[in-house]
């Protein structure tokens, strides 16, 4: 069956309205918790539905604008579809159904009477929205917005339970994201007072007529909001501190998905806004160091948690790399990674909330003989954790040869250090993994130094303030819900598919770094066939010999 190409317009923002809509109709059922979990997952659905067609028809037919209300642009508020923004939907879309599927299964298992599902389903799906609507804007001031509506859920997502870490870690995310979020709205103010728009299209045409340190001075300024919202080095020192504390299915897709909608913003300013490679130095410096700090951080934790937050922040930088490259094969590394590190990673957390469910605790001085104690549950952490190590032939190697390789193809002295660095953070985080491993699924239980507090039950462990058990964290030691690991090994499936056919999604990824290296098709696409190369025309020509009319 042929899809019909104009039915891109109708898709086009179902993906910030399904879930914005179901949030409101969970919101008036708040009593109702089973009806709000049925909703919400029937609207997580209906986004991974539309997200597929979006990734298929932006394949086929490409790059899709839609003006919102009918104002045309670059006035109104636009919504662009193009495949990179596509597979950002899809990939978020399995996450967000996945990780809702964990947190409903934790819901049926424990109950509902004392858990906070009437504020956690209808902020879940506020997230989505603001993710997804992150991903489609066509203007500076609308991604703004996505980022705000999904940091306000996160806020609340984050205190969820109201005990002492969460509220001392919600403190701090509120913190670093208002500052974000100002610097964000000062370089929003900077690239309006140079260019006269706010509209993406337009303002990549008349960003190339801004002096070039005025130019540098707008990207510094993104680079450092967006730098916070992807944990970017030295930029990242938030995210450590605030994702273990959240409950296990918001640490997910907090450190999954939340810190890619900042690399997605990096690799959109870089390629249509700043495509001149002007700081792509110090990105090179940046995503080294965020390698090497983060690996070195993991290394020294003994919480899963805390020690998976931080191999998050390591393996930013490899995003980081192949963006600072500037090459076709160097994005097309950087946005195969990026989905493969979300599923990945997510599927860890997931997996972490299950450690703690089985064994009572997520440090590795109270964990062992996980393996002899549930051989499923080492199998689900044992697949991902060799994807996230780079162990062949998982996607994760693939991700990082493609990434070192373009590397090496680069004509700079630092893009081969980045090689170095790359291949020595990959080698950590083996060791790093290899580490939880053998203390956590190996090693007998009386070898922990502290083995026997870990099977005590929720009382030994955590704060037993009402709110802290409400929510489920660590209840019932020794059972593993069948619902709760249903989605995670969905997850594993995902990730391993990746691997099945990473050839077709190289594919999909080399034609959307095609399309990232060439702005006119995405200029062209939002103002109008021709647009660009008028552009450039009127850019170049002599005074008074500009084409007749100019442009908008």
């Amino acid at each position: 069956m042929t899809l019909p190409a104009d039915l891109v317009q109708t898709l086009t923002p179902l993906p910030v309205l399904i879930p914005m809509l179901a949030a409101a109709i969970t919101l008036i059922g708040g009593r109702r918790p089973r009806f709000q979990r049925v909703v919400t997952m029937a609207a997580l659905v209906a986004v991974l539905v539309v997200s597929v067609l979006l990734l298929y028809l932006a394949d086929r037919d490409g790059i899709s604008a839609l003006q919102v209300g009918g104002w045309d642009s670059p006035i109104g508020i636009t919504l662009v579809v193009d495949r990179l923004s596509a597979i950002m939907l899809v990939v978020s879309s399995i996450v967000l159904l996945a990780v809702m599927g964990f947190a409903a299964g934790q819901g049926v298992h424990d109950g509902t009477e004392r858990q906070p599902v009437s504020i956690f389903l209808p902020t879940y799906l506020a997230l989505t929205a603001g993710v997804c609507n992150a991903f489609l804007a066509g203007d500076l001031f609308n991604l703004y917005v996505g980022f705000e509506v999904l940091l306000a859920a996160s806020f609340v997502l984050l205190t969820l339970g109201a005990s002492a870490d969460r509220v001392r870690a919600g403190v701090s995310y509120v913190m670093v994201s208002m500052v974000s979020s100002l610097i964000f709205l000062v370089g929003i103010a900077f690239a309006y007072a140079a260019t006269g728009t706010l509209n993406l299209a337009q303002m990549a045409t008349r960003l190339d007529g801004v002096p070039t340190g005025t130019r540098m001075a707008i990207f510094g300024v993104l680079l450092v909001a967006f730098g916070i919202k992807a944990a970017v080095f030295p930029l990242s020192t938030w995210l450590p501190d605030s994702y273990p504390t959240a409950p296990a299915p918001v640490t997910a897709v907090f450190a999954g998905l939340l810190t890619k909608v900042g690399v997605y913003a990096i690799i959109r300013a870089h390629t249509l806004l700043f495509p001149q490679g002007d700081l792509d130095n110090v990105l090179m410096v940046c995503g080294l160091l965020t390698m090497l700090v983060g690996i070195l951080g993991a290394i020294a934790q003994t919480d899963i948690k805390r020690l998976l937050s931080f191999t998050l922040v390591s393996h930013i930088g490899y995003m980081v790399f192949g963006i600072a490259l500037s090459t076709e094969h160097g994005l097309s590394g950087a946005v195969y990674y990026v989905a493969h590190h979300i599923i990945v990673q997510t599927t860890l957390f997931l997996v972490v909330g299950l450690i703690e469910r089985q064994a009572g605790s997520a440090s590795l001085r109270r964990l062992g003989g996980l393996a002899a104690a549930s051989p499923v549950l080492a199998l689900v952490f044992l697949v991902p954790a060799l994807n996230l190590a780079g162990i062949p032939p998982f996607s994760g190697f693939i991700g990082k040869v493609a990434l070192l390789q373009a590397g090496v193809a680069h004509p700079s002295a630092l893009s081969w250090i980045l090689v170095g660095g790359g291949t020595v953070t990959s080698l950590l985080t083996l060791y790093v993994i290899a580490r939880v491993w053998t203390k956590a699924f190996w090693r007998a239980r009386a070898d922990a130094p502290e083995g026997d507090l870990a099977d005590v039950g929720p009382s030994a462990l955590i704060d037993e303030s009402e709110e802290d058990i409400a929510f489920g964290d660590r209840a019932d030691v020794g059972k593993m819900p069948v619902l709760m690991l249903i989605p995670t090994i969905a997850l594993v499936a995902v990730g391993l598919s990746l691997t099945v056919f990473a050839g077709p999604f190289i594919e999909i990824t080399n034609r959307t770094a095609t399309d990232l290296q060439d702005r006119s098709i995405y200029i062209d696409a939002v103002l109008g066939p021709g647009y660009a190369e008028q552009a450039t025309a009127l850019e170049t020509s002599p005074p008074g010999e500009q084409p007749e009319g100019g442009i908008r």
